[in-house]
């Protein structure tokens, strides 16, 4: 048996944070706006598992509400929803993702998110595939960052 799941996020940049993509901190004068870290990446790829298995989303699981979820490392939440992927009886065959950002050049840090998405997963980098691309000055027009992915598991 064979589910597959896609998650989106999208998060503003601003002043005073951290940026944090993949699990990866990315030297850049701003970071992602949000209740936890803010990584667009791994909060795709949580919310492409959940999807697969028609699970309620993060914001759902986790709710920004919840004060023990501020400031929350990312790819903890994305292990903490794969454990129940796990315990349903599905493995991860392969994820596929798309970050999209005008900025900053994300190419140098690629193998490293690769790595750690592939860990958090308890599957092998060649498993994850991760991409960066801009919008070409449209879309978020170096307001924010985005993510896609896409995930197949198996029984």
């Amino acid at each position: 048996m064979i589910r597959i799941g896609h998650g989106y996020d999208v998060h503003k940049l601003v002043e005073g944070r951290r940026l944090v993509l993949g699990g990866v901190e990315i030297p850049y004068e701003k970071g992602l706006l949000g209740h936890s870290d803010a990584d667009v990446l791994a909060h795709a790829a949580a919310d492409a598992l959940l999807g697969a298995l028609a699970l309620p989303d993060i914001g759902r699981r986790f709710p920004d509400k919840d004060p023990k979820y501020k400031d929350a490392d990312s790819i903890e939440l994305l292990k903490d929803v794969y454990s129940e992927v796990l315990s349903m009886g599905y493995k991860i065959c392969n994820m596929d993702c798309t970050v999209i950002a005008e900025k900053p050049m994300l190419k140098p840090f690629i193998e490293q998110m690769r790595g750690v998405l592939a860990s958090a997963l308890s599957t092998d980098i060649g498993n994850i595939n991760i991409k960066a691309t801009t919008e070409e000055g449209l879309g978020l027009r170096g307001e924010g960052i985005g993510a896609h992915a896409l995930v197949l598991l198996e029984k």
